[in-house]
């Protein structure tokens, strides 16, 4: 009886110890752009602290008083280590009240075609902020 009791113990414990081993969950997400499939996503984090500096992802949108109304546009853009560099642009407000909706320490993933012009359109585009994917921090 003694035996089942530290075992049940033992167990219990182990459970406590499990859940403390998952706080804190990091999931680094590095930048990757598939200009094949036309899509690029990754995290803010990630990319910030790349060796690489040029590596880098993020999407913005501007708001423009013409005179004569407003005119409002966005876009996103991302670069990967290997090189590859897309910037996409869409003038579509579904897209251009998700692009204002950013946070920092995002996820960011987007889509594209191109525009017939020698650019690309944004098709796609969302984020997701969670805490697995801010910097690991230690406790003080």
């Amino acid at each position: 009886m003694k035996k089942m009791k530290l075992t049940a113990l033992a167990a219990a414990a182990s459970i406590g110890f499990s859940a403390v081993a998952q706080a804190g969950f990091v999931q680094p997400f590095p930048v990757d752009v598939d200009l094949t499939n036309n899509i690029a996503s990754g995290d803010q984090v990630s990319a910030r602290g790349d060796k690489d500096n040029d590596v880098f992802i993020g999407c913005g949108s501007r708001t423009i008083s013409t005179g004569g109304g407003t005119f409002r546009t966005g876009f996103c853009q991302a670069e990967d280590a290997a090189g590859e560099r897309v910037i996409c642009m869409t003038q579509d407000p579904d897209l251009l009240d998700e692009m204002r909706a950013n946070s920092s320490y995002s996820f960011i993933t987007f889509s594209f075609q191109p525009d017939g012009a020698g650019g690309f359109t944004c098709t796609r585009v969302g984020f997701s902020t969670q805490s697995f994917y801010l910097e690991k921090v230690k406790p003080n």
